[in-house]
């Protein structure tokens, strides 16, 4: 019997921006593993490190209604909602491949309509979120009003600090702060702004692989609500 979902809602950092957790979202994380590994890939993109296939979101409908209710309450969106992007995704790009902005936090996009989802389907080995604050600006989130401050700052971060090292950023940096942490655990399935400055945890660069029998393997969705 699958267990019934449980949310939290994480509020990180001085911006309060929210992060909604679900537990044991769809009661199907073993079958959705099976189409994950099934799945035929491609190269995900200049910006993913990584590879993507399409994952069918049809599972989403058991717990529709309390997604669409964190969507309403948490994130503020009544008039709908629209899915714009929604993959199976395996990081396998080794840590000296890595572009500079694949060595540094990121956020998915600077409108707040945007809603990322990532549902994991492995445990805390495989790696969970990391949200950030940039210590030069002291953003948590990127807007387009910031957008310009915060490319400069990236610009003179480099001036004094140099080019990032080649490695999966995680934790305190001179350049990012550590301000929360979503840990992977099967069937948990986590909402935030796509504005957030987040990285994915990678607690072991060494084993990536592409093969998705043995991949870190995770859904990864994006909404656009109004």
């Amino acid at each position: 019997m699958p267990e019934t979902p449980h949310v939290t809602v994480h509020r990180f950092g001085h911006e309060k921006q929210p992060v909604v957790q679900i537990d044991g979202f769809s009661g199907r994380a073993d079958e959705l593993l099976a189409r994950g590994r099934a799945a035929e890939y491609q190269d995900g993109g200049a910006s993913y490190p990584g590879i993507r296939a399409w994952c069918e979101p049809d599972y989403l409908d058991r717990n529709r209604d309390l997604m669409f209710s964190a969507l309403q309450q948490v994130f503020g969106f009544r008039q709908g909602i629209s899915l714009d992007v929604s993959t199976f995704s395996i990081v396998t790009l080794p840590e000296q491949k890595l572009s500079p902005l694949q060595r540094i936090p990121h956020y998915d996009h600077a409108s707040g309509e945007i809603v990322a989802i990532m549902h994991y389907l492995l445990g805390p080995e495989s790696g969970g979120t990391a949200f950030y604050r940039h210590r030069r600006t002291g953003f948590e989130t990127i807007t387009p009003a910031r957008e310009a401050a915060y490319n400069a700052a990236l610009a003179e971060d480099e001036r004094e600090y140099g080019m990032p090292q080649p490695r999966y950023h995680y934790g305190d940096s001179d350049r990012y702060e550590l301000i929360g942490e979503v840990e992977a655990q099967p069937d948990r399935l986590i909402l935030y702004r796509g504005k957030l400055l987040h990285s994915g945890v990678i607690p072991d660069p060494g084993a990536l692989t592409d093969d998705p029998a043995e991949a870190r393997l995770t859904i990864n969705m994006f909404l656009r609500g109004r």
